[in-house]
């Protein structure tokens, strides 16, 4: 009896042994499940929804921002030499700078050390200084200031053109208009040649007096007619600076009237001792 429960005791307890391993096997499954959804959770609220992804654009290709520049760049290598040389005075007369060929082909695109024309001109150029290394713009007259602009116009009682002082330096325009409203120099035009000149205003003409009859001579001198000039300029070989003629012609071909001469009334002089009336010189004090 006891052989015989001993031996049915023994499969029950192996039995609930393996139930036992069944159960933990099953509750680490459980946990390994558990920990594998909270993952999934975690990423997929991180992830972008695909709504989201499919607004996102990707990005356009672009090609190099040198295009521009380089087509630029071809555009005056192959443009005329005078057209390449204009662009380098420009560049020179502006910054007033000493450049060299590396800067000015930085500056301008002119490439001078590949192109020996261009080179060539710029030095023989009469508006171009080069000192073997670098190139500047050569003024006819070389002045910085006013001061300076001024002392030139001195030097000159005959006038200076002021086309040849405009590019002297940049504000030597604003410098001229100030001298005149000063009254340090007079601004004439030319009718003829339609050239500005600039005289110097020397301040010692005005001490200078002038007798009155000598004034009076001066006036009731009559001119001769500037087409009478001329003629007597042109026969004895001197060719005249106006054109009195041509001038007129276009005068009256655009309808401008000429304006009457005005005549000068002369001043009758009385003498005292021979009048009518000695009695009375208080009549014929000046």
């Amino acid at each position: 009896m006891c052989m015989l429960c001993s031996r049915i005791v023994c499969p029950m307890a192996l039995l609930q042994e393996s139930l036992n391993k069944f159960n933990k096997q099953r509750v680490r499954c459980l946990t390994a499940i558990a920990t594998a959804a909270k993952a999934t959770a975690l990423t997929s609220t991180t992830k972008p929804t695909p709504s989201n992804e499919t607004n996102v654009k990707p990005p356009a290709v672009k090609f190099s921002n040198d295009t521009e520049r380089l087509q630029i760049i071809n555009s005056i290598k192959n443009s005329p030499v005078g057209s390449q040389i204009k662009r380098v005075i420009d560049l020179l007369f502006e910054t007033r700078n000493s450049l060299t060929p590396e800067e000015i082909n930085e500056a301008c695109y002119v490439q001078l050390k590949e192109n020996k024309s261009v080179l060539d001109s710029l030095k023989n150029n009469p508006k171009v200084h080069y000192d073997g290394e670098c190139f500047s713009y050569k003024s006819k007259h070389a002045l910085k200031n006013k001061e300076e602009l001024l002392i030139l116009i001195r030097k000159f009682r005959e006038g200076v053109a002021i086309m040849d002082l405009k590019d002297s330096y940049p504000t030597v325009v604003e410098d001229l208009q100030a001298l005149k409203a000063s009254g340090q120099v007079w601004l004439l035009s030319n009718f003829d040649s339609q050239e500005d000149i600039v005289y110097p205003n020397d301040p010692r003409i005005n001490t200078i007096k002038v007798d009155d009859d000598l004034k009076l001579l001066f006036r009731e001198t009559k001119l001769h007619d500037m087409l009478d000039i001329e003629k007597e300029l042109q026969r004895n070989g001197i060719k005249p600076s106006t054109n009195t003629a041509k001038r007129r012609a276009t005068s009256h071909m655009l309808g401008v009237p000429q304006k009457p001469k005005t005549k000068v009334k002369k001043r009758r002089r009385v003498n005292i001792g021979k009048s009518t009336n000695p009695h009375l010189p208080e009549l014929f004090k000046d």
